[in-house]
């Protein structure tokens, strides 16, 4: 038979599917979808017995011997993972260890993988345009001769740009409906229902940037427009350099001059508005906000209104590195030493090291920027795979604060020591110097502002029996239940355990039980009834669950209705308020006894970052650093905002025992419902990856362990691990990989195995 008539192979396409499984399903594509369904977008196919969305991988060769199943539906008009994020998601899937599935969901809204589920409906809203334009002022005095108010919506409307909702209008104007009715059957406006995008931050006013870069800002700005695509740049400026101002004469050139996109990202939520304030003063609506503290709504608003071209920035926390933007051409990481960059679940990615991925396959522009970069991007640079710019000095001629540290050992000797025989014990002794609290009574009587840095939340950090030393833990976790004072409660700061706080011991019937340990909510009581003039706001996870509520906190600082902001580390990055004169880090040493081998770098990084939110503006400031361990080199180099000294000492710390930036690290821990199990289950696990770097002669590969992890149960899964180091990245890469999909856990056991490739801790 001539092979012109033979049947044609059917088309075939690889599918990615939202399940825990290392490998992707081939699909039948049926003879009446003739059109291309092109990688990147949703696809709709059968899947043990149900329906599901998948992602289209591409078209692939059928696999012989197979019947395929047919696709059900498929081709969005435009992927909703362009080129670029699905050679990312590849990346992800590969380095990281994870199912490809698993990471295509975490790029995209829920919405748009779930079938059946409603997508987000638009929210419909009056909106009023004008029809009639009356350019000179004659016009307008005749047409508006006995109707002021009607003149008064027009020009209004005007300002706006000729569009603006029907009940913003009519607040502005103050005016009735009959008068927007009137002038429709004049036909000098066009009122409609509309569907508009859910914007939260549309109200915010916009801070405008200054007007001028200084000459360090301008050299560093003109070092990056001159890069080639897919070169990082690592912008190191103290604190109060002027970092976004670099960042916002980047993307204005990128947008206006290159016409092309831009991703800024932050590590918190408690930093997008002010980060999105200072864009929207830049670039108008052009920005675009994706973080997990919005409604479904609207992140979908806004994923929708990145993806048809309408926004051109997208601002946000981790995720919003996957905005389905198109022709990037920078990618700003914003504080980029932080943790909070870092994903806990599968696929484990730091959006740090994701983001340089993206920008490469976009040929786009990388800016890392940090007073206290990690010591990955620091070692980066110092390799030549990151050019490393410098702003020495705050802008505007402002200084760093002078940094005075107390010795609290010392300190509450003396304050004991000096009260009045018969006077009463005062709790504040041990809690404040005496140095803090003259301080912040000056910032009082001054009308200034004082930020208070205390990174433990809750009252107490444990309750215990007087009489025989029982501590309450939580029964679940292998942790001590933290006090919380309202409500009164005692916690579990990892499965959200509660419980009520007994009368007597239960181990020992005795009926004192002692508060030890301290947190915000004790803090916030003390300066309260030492200060109860003062207007005092905290600042913890407690205090900004509910939607906004970081928001609006800061706002009221801003606005100077707060003169003491208390808080754990959300108030110690990024936070820009001229009137801060001081700051006080009530207890410097929370962080530098965790078993953690970065224990070190991030008490360094929060003790800077909060210094630097003093001082910045024309009143100056200073801060006040209380410590129980003067000596150690974390606080000492903070004390003279001595970055480079401490990375100098830090680094010989980490060359042994070897540990990052100078080996890739990757930490495999198997968790179980029981305890013995768990243990033998991670010996074996550990003897399995032994014997597979026997076999394959993996001498560059170091296996650390099992133990236990330092918290050794958590929710009710006792937890085991150990660590496999190798200065290969390659080498990590296959093995991980190999781990995660083929070492051999009993599955009917309840036990897991994770891998979690470069991770930020090890607790």
């Amino acid at each position: 038979m001539p092979a012109s008539l033979w049947p044609p192979a059917p088309r075939c396409v690889d599918v990615a599917l939202d399940v825990p499984l290392f490998r992707t399903f081939a699909y039948r594509v049926p003879a009446e979808m003739a059109w291309p369904i092109a990688a990147g977008t949703r696809v709709l196919v059968p899947f043990r017995n149900r329906t599901a969305i998948g992602i289209c991988l591409g078209e692939t060769e059928p696999p012989a011997g197979v019947t395929l199943k047919a696709l059900r539906a498929g081709g969005d008009d435009t992927p909703s993972l362009p080129a670029p994020l699905l050679h990312t998601a590849r990346w992800i899937a590969d380095w990281y260890a994870a199912p490809l599935g698993l990471t295509v969901r975490a790029m995209l809204p829920a919405a748009l993988l779930q079938p059946g589920a409603a997508v987000p409906a638009s929210r419909t809203q009056r909106m009023v345009h004008l029809v009639q334009e009356l350019p000179s002022l004659l016009q307008r005095e005749q047409t508006f001769a006995r109707a002021t108010q009607q003149r008064a919506v027009y020009e209004l409307l005007e300002a706006q740009g000729g569009a603006a909702s029907l009940e913003s209008l009519r607040t502005q104007a103050g005016c009735s409906a009959g008068v927007f009715t009137a002038m429709v059957k004049r036909g000098l406006i066009a009122v409609r229902d509309e569907s508009v995008p859910r914007d939260p931050f549309a109200a915010r006013a916009g801070v405008a940037p200054p007007p001028h870069p200084s000459p360090a800002q301008r050299a560093a700005i003109d070092a990056i427009l001159a890069g080639d695509p897919g070169q990082v740049f690592l912008l190191h400026g103290i604190t109060g350099s002027g970092k976004t101002l670099v960042y916002i004469e980047v993307l204005r050139e990128v947008l206006r001059t290159q016409g092309r996109t831009a991703i800024v990202l932050v590590p918190e939520i408690a930093l997008t508005s002010q980060t999105v304030d200072r864009f929207r003063g830049a670039f108008g609506n052009d920005v675009a906000v994706l973080h997990s503290g919005l409604s479904d709504g609207e992140r979908f608003d806004a994923w929708q209104a990145l993806r048809r071209g309408e926004r051109r920035i997208a601002v946000g926390a981790r995720s919003a590195l996957f905005a389905p933007l198109e022709q990037v051409g920078v990618v700003i990481v914003d504080e980029e030493h932080e943790s909070s960059y870092k994903q806990s679940e599968t696929p484990r990615y730091h959006a740090r090291e994701a983001a340089i991925v993206r920008a490469r396959a976009e040929g786009a522009l990388v800016v890392l920027g940090s007073a206290t970069p990690s010591l990955e991007s620091w070692e980066r640079a110092d390799r030549g795979q990151a050019v490393r710019l410098t702003l020495p000095d705050r802008a505007a001629g402002a200084q760093l604060p002078p940094v005075q540290l107390v010795d609290m050992r010392s300190a509450v000797k003396e304050a004991l020591a000096s009260r009045a025989p018969q006077a009463p014990y005062d709790p504040l002794l041990r809690v404040f110097s005496p140095v803090l609290l003259a301080a912040i009574e000056s910032r009082l009587t001054r009308g200034e502002q004082s930020l208070l840095l205390l990174n433990r939340r809750g009252f107490a950090a444990f309750v215990q029996c007087h009489g025989c030393g029982d501590v309450q833990v939580c029964p679940h976790c292998s942790i001590s239940l933290t006090y919380h004072r309202v409500p009164e409660s005692l916690v579990c700061h990892y499965c959200q355990h509660h419980a009520d706080v007994p009368s007597s011991c239960a181990r020992c019937g005795h009926a004192t039980l002692q508060r030890r340990g301290l947190g915000t909510q004790q803090v916030e009581k003390l300066v309260a009834e030492r200060f109860p003039e003062a207007r005092i706001a905290r600042m913890d996870v407690d205090t900004t669950s509910g939607k906004w509520a970081h928001t609006q906190i800061l706002d009221r600082v801003g606005r100077q209705e707060v003169d003491i902001l208390l808080g754990t580390q959300m108030i110690a990055k990024g936070l820009d308020f001229p009137n801060v004169t001081l700051v006080g880090v009530v207890d410097a040493d929370t962080g530098l006894n965790l078993p953690d081998f970065r224990a070190s770098e991030r008490t360094f990084q929060l003790l800077s970052q909060v210094a630097g939110r003093a001082g910045r503006g024309p009143k100056g400031g200073e801060v006040i650093v209380q410590t129980r361990m003067p000596q150690a080199h974390a606080v000492t180099h903070a004390l003279t905002h001595d970055f480079v000294g401490f990375v100098h000492e830090e680094l010989g710390a980490r060359r042994h025992p070897a540990y990052p930036p100078f080996v890739h690290l990757a930490n495999v821990m198997v968790s179980g419902v029981h305890q013995g199990a768990t243990a033998a289950a991670a010996t074996a696990a550990a003897e399995w990856v032994t014997q597979l770097m026997r076999r394959q002669g993996l001498r560059d590969l170091v296996l650390v362990g099992p133990a236990p992890c330092p918290i050794d149960r958590i929710k009710d899964r006792w937890r085991w691990h150990f660590l496999l180091k190798s200065s290969q990245p390659r080498l990590m890469t296959r093995v991980a990989r190999y781990v995660a999909e083929r070492c051999p856990v009993p599955a009917d056991s309840g036990l897991r195995l994770v891998v979690d490739r470069d991770p930020v801790s090890l607790l």
